[in-house]
């Protein structure tokens, strides 16, 4: 059985769960924030504290932040950061599938969720910034309604244009 967990608030986020989902992209941050270190372990646990204290002390302490969760069988197999920008206005990043579960349809299940989720709020744009050579991340997108926008991508976040991606967006309007 499959479940969305809608996570607001850092104690109630099951980091070592979240950092299990992770862990081949922390994996392959270790080179990019501690080179320096020999010890690889010792690394990537300096890369996941490093995600942790991320998500502590500056995602959900911006107003309208959740972690959006798909588990399935006590395994948290699919995850994104979801941001309200401005009324209508969302930002996702950081989705990710555990290795073990990809190819089944978790990240387009999760997308479709969370789209489902913020529906009935009314009209919206819900955007995202899919690396150019992500070609897996770009065909999830396009299967659940995103369209590729014009011109440089946005990350709402950092407020500033992402030369090497997609920008992507999903618009809902109701009838």
């Amino acid at each position: 059985m499959m479940r969305l967990h809608r996570i607001t608030d850092y104690e109630k986020l099951d980091g070592q769960k979240l950092m299990e989902l992770y862990r081949e992209s922390n994996t392959d941050n270790i080179d990019y924030f501690y080179s320096d270190i020999a010890d690889k372990a010792e690394a990537l646990r300096k890369v996941e504290e490093r995600f942790l204290n991320f998500v502590q002390n500056e995602f959900f302490i911006r107003e309208g932040s959740e972690y959006c969760v798909l588990e399935k069988d006590a395994v948290w197999v699919s995850a994104l950061r979801l941001s309200r920008i401005e009324d209508g206005l969302y930002y996702i990043e950081a989705l990710e599938t555990h290795p073990a579960f990809r190819r089944h349809g978790y990240a387009a299940q999760l997308l479709n969720r969370v789209i489902g989720v913020l529906k009935p709020a009314g009209p919206f744009r819900l955007c995202d910034c899919v690396g150019r050579t992500n070609e897996a991340s770009l065909k999830t997108h396009l299967k659940c309604g995103f369209e590729i926008v014009p011109g440089p991508a946005f990350d709402y976040l950092r407020k500033e244009n992402e030369e090497h991606h997609y920008g992507m967006q999903y618009l809902f309007q109701c009838d």
